[in-house]
């Protein structure tokens, strides 16, 4: 007969088979499968029997200390989380150690980096072997700081840090080599990820990302999308593939669908409070008059909802000429905007760049003479500006509202107060670290580790 051990609710194991000297477990009778904290998940043929690797952070919010390990599959099952979320995970067999004690016990892989222990062992592991009792805690004893030092020092990733790429499409740009540069100064592992060569597999048991030249991107930790307006579709595609085999995306795929659609923008931002110029949409050349009439009459800027960097954005400035760039789109099912003019603002605006709900950085732009739109990519000169605690509330509530980690928000002075005029999900860097000498590439950065909980041990 096997004498049953008394445990505490929460203790210190070992994994001896996946060379894991030690992981604090929740142990809890009212679960019934144990599970391990495991990422990067990817099944291979060994002998005819599929294996899968994975790889373990065994110190809660510390990413730093990896182990890589292999293991058998015995099963793949649909398990219900705590959450109450199904999902179906890949069942290995592995021994555990608890004080002096061992035995083999079954553990479905999954991410378990929203949950307050890095494993949990189930009442399934338990049977015949121990008693819990909820009252205790730690009945084998603590693992000191100093002895996870020891036991993961080895193991611990400084040098290469996360595997992050950057999914652009021009590896030349400046604001993609800043994003590089910054992640290599703070010790990570950065990857340019040509969006174009990327394509993925669709499949319920083994989804991946491939790379041209067969080159599987699963193992990322995280990404940084930069996708230009054109790729949006498929851009956001990838990045939803990413994100459903659980690589961090800085800006997510929803996010920035809703960003490149200019109305619907609008309409989130003024749900959210956010104060916007005058603004007036109409499907049909009919209603052109009242349309100009409704944003207080010409002069006024037409916009493409298509366009990006200034391009596709007219100032009318009589109500004659409003009528023919109008009547003009429409006749070629182009979809616009008509906006009222902030003539006060002289061609000038604000661009304030807020990176994880703070404004990092911010310049004022400034047209060409004789130009009206202060965008950097048509000539538009950019200096330092000390802006205001509302600019940067307004700011701070826009990218909120859009859901953006990253975003360059553009705000126009008007004799009415600050008035937001877009925000963009992919904002260039040139202009405005130029401007204000700030490393924004590095809070970016910053960004993802505080998303990881990037400490040192």
């Amino acid at each position: 007969m096997i004498d049953k051990v008394i445990v505490g609710s929460e203790e210190w194991c070992a994994l001896p088979e996946l060379k894991v000297p030690a992981v604090k477990v929740r142990v809890d009778s009212g679960a019934k499968t144990s599970a391990l904290h495991a990422e990067q998940i990817t099944p291979f043929d060994k002998n005819g029997e599929t294996w899968v690797r994975f790889i373990i952070h065994p110190i809660q919010r510390n990413v730093k200390s990896i182990i890589s390990c292999e293991a058998k599959v015995i099963d793949k099952r649909i398990v219900k989380s705590s959450t109450g979320t199904r999902e179906s995970r890949y069942v290995i067999n592995t021994e555990i150690s608890l004080g002096e004690k061992s035995w083999v016990i079954e553990l479905t892989l999954t991410n378990r980096d929203s949950m307050g222990f890095r494993m949990l062992l189930g009442r399934e592991a338990m049977t015949g072997k121990i008693i819990v009792d909820p009252d205790e805690r730690f009945k084998f004893g603590i693992v000191t700081p100093e002895k996870i030092k020891e036991y993961y020092n080895a193991n611990s990733n400084e040098k290469h840090g996360l595997r992050i790429g950057v999914l652009a499409s021009n590896p030349e740009l400046y604001s993609n080599k800043r994003i590089m540069e910054a992640g290599e100064l703070r010790g990570h592992e950065m990857h340019f990820l040509n969006i174009k060569h990327c394509y993925m597999k669709l499949d319920a048991h083994q989804p991946e990302i491939h790379y041209r030249g067969g080159r599987i991107l699963n193992d990322f930790d995280a990404i940084i999308p930069r996708i230009r307006p054109s790729m949006t579709y498929y851009g956001c595609s990838i990045i939803r593939h990413f994100e459903s085999l659980k690589v961090y995306s800085l800006n997510n795929a929803t996010s920035i669908t809703q960003s490149r659609d200019k109305l619907y923008s609008l309409q989130m931002l003024l749900n959210y409070g956010v104060e916007i110029p005058t603004t007036g949409f109409a499907n049909s050349p009919l209603d052109t008059n009242d349309l100009i009439n409704m944003v207080g009459g010409s002069p006024l800027i037409v916009k493409l909802l298509e366009g990006t960097q200034g391009k596709g954005v007219v100032l009318a400035e009589t109500k004659k000429a409003a009528e023919s760039v109008i009547n003009a789109f429409k006749s070629v099912g182009a979809n616009i905007l008509v906006q009222e003019f902030i003539k006060e603002a002289n061609g000038k605006d604000l661009r304030l760049f807020v990176v994880d709900g703070k404004v990092v950085a911010a310049m004022q732009r400034e047209a060409l003479p004789g130009e009206f739109r202060a965008n950097i990519h048509l000539g538009g000169k950019a200096s330092i500006v000390k802006v205001t605690a509302e600019e940067k509330k307004i700011a701070i509530k826009a990218a909120k509202a859009m859901n953006l980690k990253v975003a360059g928000v553009d705000i126009i002075r008007s004799a009415k107060g600050p008035l937001l005029l877009e925000v963009n999900s992919s904002p260039g860097l040139e202009g405005i670290e130029g401007a204000t000498g700030k490393d924004i590439a590095g809070e970016m950065i910053k960004a993802i580790e505080k998303s990881f909980k990037w400490l040192n041990l």
